[in-house]
């Protein structure tokens, strides 16, 4: 028998789908979603430049420290940069979520960051809304995404 075949008479194993629509955490961004899962926002922070920086990096891309760059919690303030109202989405799992606002904020700290506009017509976005930090569960985890301040 192969590696790859079942053993006789038994049904082969289906290969599971892939999932576009979920964050595949490793042991370095661990943190990241096991934060999200409290609701807390982490973004990366470095000492030596002072700036912080999001997607989670182990190093600063400002300064390319790799020394002192550590997990700090974002206050979670943002406003809208720019958004796309996604009304047609052919992978798997995300047509069924159509329309969404695709998005990306400048969160308070300084970063930008791609994300999703929740709550909010479409009609009421404009570039510079303030919007806060609100968390979305998909499955087990658990997802930053961004509504209206207030």
């Amino acid at each position: 028998m192969t590696p790859t075949s079942a053993p006789s008479g038994a049904p082969a194993a289906k290969p599971s789908a892939p999932r576009f629509d979920l964050p595949e955490p490793d042991a370095f961004t661990q943190a990241y979603w096991d934060a999200a899962a409290e609701r807390k926002l982490l973004l990366r922070h470095c000492g030596a430049c002072g700036r912080s920086h999001h997607y989670p990096r182990e190093f600063c891309p400002h300064c390319w420290n790799d020394t002192d760059v550590r997990w700090v919690e974002a206050e979670g303030a943002a406003t809208l940069y720019t958004w796309s109202v996604v009304h047609r989405n052919d992978l798997p799992l995300f047509g069924s979520r159509t329309p969404y606002v695709a998005a990306v904020v400048d969160l308070a700290e300084g970063p930008r960051m791609m994300t999703e506009v929740v709550d909010c017509p479409e009609e009421r976005l404009r570039v510079g809304m303030d919007l806060e930090v609100t968390f979305r569960t998909e499955g087990e985890t658990v997802v930053p995404v961004f509504r209206p301040r207030g």
